[in-house]
């Protein structure tokens, strides 16, 4: 009786697929692990030996003539400080043979990526030269190597177009989010900028320091982290809530008999969508600031000195983005005006799908609007936009543009903890991280921050999709 391949799947029956090749297969299977190409070679598949072999090849002299000029001093991140000396042979001072601990960091990553890649291959080949086995074994017909060309072409031609898709990802996602997480274990800020200066590992001192902990010089970050965090969770909980209902109302009161050219005035807002979101940021930016068209107007009609008189300001003009309060009241507002022609366009396309038999029975019933929007159209919209909503509130977490564009050059903190942790009230994580790489090069504390947005979006999006999939509710709107 041949033995047969009964192949597990999951992360566990990866290894224990492979534990049973080894144990099992002959001998040519057991020198696979050393040269990728022998179960291949015995089977007559003269092609996959070759590019086996070649593929392990290429991987050996990674190692030996590129990954080792790194790896061997991934636990230091270099020692040798770079300095000019004096060449008594050139008679001419040159750089030094020193160090550069982004690219020790950088290469090092790239060369445990590529180890790791090359086990589960290696891993793999082991358990397809055992089927190979299996196949001779029980007088199967084993495929020649344009045979499996065409299996890429036919019923496996999804791997053939995933190929490029996920190598894309490993190198310009994968990776640079590796490197962000490793970053926030080093001292990697101005004071120690490469290749001029080494850093080195610091273990979980910057999340302290992030944290509310760390010496005197530092405290300023915890104190700021907590309040940025704060407004950053209300920011985007008044975002995404304003922009979402006023999109569902405005949607209503359009698609209403009551209202008269109904096409001009979703026209009108359509313009807001239509104008690129960085212009009409700007304009706004401008209308708002100290000395802008706003205040001008305030000015001559005397609202601004109504309040000063109420003691509501104290300057000479109304202080839209420039001062606490004021900015983060007129941020949410202008967001309204950028977002909600967005959300009503997006509601009307799921207004007019409404089951019809509900608001039909409801009507009989004696529902008035109130409790029709209340208990029909509130609850389909909640269930077929949700992921929806989830999405924009994750998004608004990172809105970049809305309190980058409308808050830079205009807001500047007079609070001086704040300033002393690069931040200013009206940011957001996102803005702050962008600052600290941009205008102070705090890598470390920038990487810190990175990954504290990763984790709150995670956690917001895992608990929200979570409890919106409970239940059957597909079968209530069928």
């Amino acid at each position: 009786m041949q033995d047969t391949l009964v192949e597990k799947s999951g992360f566990g029956g990866f290894f224990s697929n492979f534990g049973t090749a080894v144990a099992k297969g002959d001998w040519s299977v057991k020198l696979s692990l050393l040269w990728m190409g022998a179960g291949y070679a015995r089977r007559k598949q003269y092609v996959k030996a070759l590019i086996m072999t070649a593929l392990e090849v290429g991987v050996v002299l990674f190692t030996i003539f590129f990954a080792m000029q790194y790896v061997p001093k991934f636990g230091t991140l270099g020692t040798v400080q770079a300095e000019q000396v004096f060449n008594m042979e050139t008679m001419k001072t040159e750089w030094n043979d020193y160090d550069n601990s982004f690219l020790i960091l950088l290469f090092s990553l790239f060369s445990f990526v590529i180890w790791f890649a090359f086990i589960a291959v290696w891993m793999k080949n082991v358990v397809n030269v055992y089927r190979l086995q299996l196949q001779a074994e029980s007088g199967k017909h084993i495929n020649t190597f344009v045979e499996d060309l065409r299996t890429y072409l036919d019923e496996k031609f999804h791997i053939t177009l995933l190929t490029l898709p996920v190598l894309g990802v490993v190198v310009f996602t994968a990776i640079p989010i590796l490197l962000l997480v490793l970053v926030a274990f080093t001292n990697y800020d101005q004071q120690h900028m490469p290749p001029t200066n080494l850093f080195s590992w610091v273990g979980l001192s910057n999340f302290i320091t992030l944290l509310g902990g760390g010496d005197s010089l530092t405290m300023g970050f915890g104190y700021a982290f907590v309040r940025i965090l704060g407004w950053t969770l209300v920011w985007s909980l008044f975002a995404t809530l304003t922009t979402y209902i006023g999109g569902i109302l405005m949607s209503l009161l359009l698609n209403s008999k009551m209202v008269k050219w109904p096409k001009l005035w979703r026209t009108l807002f359509m313009i807001t969508i239509a104008v690129p979101q960085f212009v009409s940021l700007l304009l706004l930016r401008n209308f708002f600031s100290n000395t802008g068209i706003v205040n001008t107007i305030c000015q001559s009609i005397g609202l601004t000195d109504f309040l000063r008189g109420i003691g509501a300001i104290s300057t000479a003009y109304i202080p839209f983005l420039s001062a606490p309060g004021w900015a983060h009241v007129m941020i949410i507002l202008i967001n309204i005006w950028i977002g909600v022609p967005y959300q009503m366009l997006i509601a009307t396309g799921v207004l007019m799908n409404l089951p019809g038999d509900q608001l039909e029975s409801a009507r009989i019933d004696g529902a008035n609007p109130y409790q029709t929007f209340r208990h029909i159209t509130m609850p389909y919209m909640l269930f077929v936009t949700g992921p929806a909503l989830i999405t924009d509130f994750v998004k608004n977490i990172n809105n970049f543009n809305v309190i980058y564009l409308l808050t830079e050059d205009v807001y500047t903190t007079t609070n001086q903890v704040m300033a002393n942790a690069q931040a200013k009230e009206v940011d957001l994580l996102v803005t702050w991280l962008f600052r600290l790489t941009q205008d102070y090069y705090n890598y470390k504390m920038a990487s810190v921050i990175g990954i504290m947005v990763f984790i709150v979006c995670a956690v917001f999006t895992l608990v929200a999709f979570n409890r919106m999939t409970k239940g059957d509710k597909e079968g209530v709107y069928q």
